[in-house]
């Protein structure tokens, strides 16, 4: 499979020096295969403009109608600490540049949040000690 032939032509480019990177479009031919992975873009492209894989980042591909063409978003980052420092981090994790953070499910942190609030301690002496004294 990877051995035919994959075509990249980028698009709409852009240089952005306030955040260290180049923006494009790319649009993948890829005929006779459903599809190239991100990792094997991120080579390419790394290729392309001189930059090591872990400059790029690849991201929002769609392949078209019928196949054989995608189309995506690429940035190719000046150094890997730009990308770490204005890369979002899912997809820093993603590229295994990141590491995710381990935690509870959404409803078992609500649920712990609300058994925190019960109160706790000594009871409260609303009307069950008053009533003890009427007696």
């Amino acid at each position: 499979m990877a051995d035919t032939q994959v075509t990249l032509r980028t698009r709409k480019f852009i240089r952005n020096p306030l955040l260290g990177r180049k923006q494009m479009v790319v649009d993948v031919l890829h005929p006779g295969r459903p599809n190239v992975s991100k990792d094997e873009l991120r080579g390419k492209l790394g290729e392309l403009y001189k930059a090591s894989k872990d400059q790029v980042s690849c991201f929002g591909f769609r392949t078209q109608y019928g196949g054989g063409k995608s189309t995506g978003f690429a940035l190719v980052y000046d150094s890997a600490e730009a990308m770490k420092q204005f890369e979002p981090r899912y997809r820093l994790i993603r590229y295994g540049q990141a590491t995710k953070v381990e935690k509870a499910s959404r409803q078992q942190r609500k649920q712990r949040k609300n058994r925190a609030k019960e109160f706790r301690g000594t009871a409260k002496l609303k009307g069950g000690a008053s009533d003890k004294k009427k007696k």
